[in-house]
């Protein structure tokens, strides 16, 4: 089987609620912030042909008005276990330095497909690998702070302290995650 790419796991959390057409999710794309992963037919349509080819979508024609007809696509049961596996992985280093976007969303759809406890998981597994990283970023800097211009210092610490904001928001994402779970608004 081939490797799903973002945008195809970005399709099967669209439609692990209700079906949707071609249509119905470029609408989403453009009007969201979803839009970095493509609203262009040019990449959803193959990318929605690759899953139901692979079986992990199957698409219907529905009769539409007039002589328009659309093609709705739901989620297979291969799709859902598919998209179950991926939200479960844990976060890896390479996550961190290369996939930080495919990490939200993961998160994003982690309650709606899996439930509360496996994307408070994968929080704390985030949250366990930033702790591990900033500390050889920071090591990192130490030994290279004065062999470098000071342009390159001011980048490299952007990119410290975002790994530390991302490190505070997620521990600020497991305590509301837990606190509503607890008090039951979730």
């Amino acid at each position: 089987m081939r490797e799903i790419s973002n945008l195809g796991y970005a399709l099967l959390g669209l439609m692990h609620k209700h079906p949707q057409s071609g249509y119905d999710l470029r609408k989403i794309f453009s009007s969201t912030s979803m839009k970095t992963y493509s609203d262009s037919p040019g990449a959803i349509y193959p990318a929605l042909r690759r899953l139901q080819e692979q079986g992990l979508i199957n698409g219907k024609l529905e009769e539409g008005s007039g002589l328009r007809r659309r093609q709705l696509f739901r989620l297979a049961p291969p799709g859902l276990a598919a998209l179950k596996k991926w939200i479960r992985l844990p976060i890896t280093r390479k996550d961190l330095l290369w996939a930080q976007q495919e990490i939200m969303l993961r998160f994003a759809f982690a309650h709606q497909v899996v439930g509360a406890a496996p994307a408070i998981a994968l929080l704390k597994s985030l949250e366990a690998e930033l702790k591990t990283y900033i500390p050889v970023l920071h090591e990192e800097m130490r030994t290279m702070k004065s062999s470098i211009s000071i342009s390159a210092r001011l980048a490299f610490e952007f990119g410290i302290r975002g790994t530390e904001c991302l490190l505070s928001w997620t521990r600020y994402a497991i305590t509301t995650y837990e606190e509503e779970i607890r008090g039951g608004t979730s």
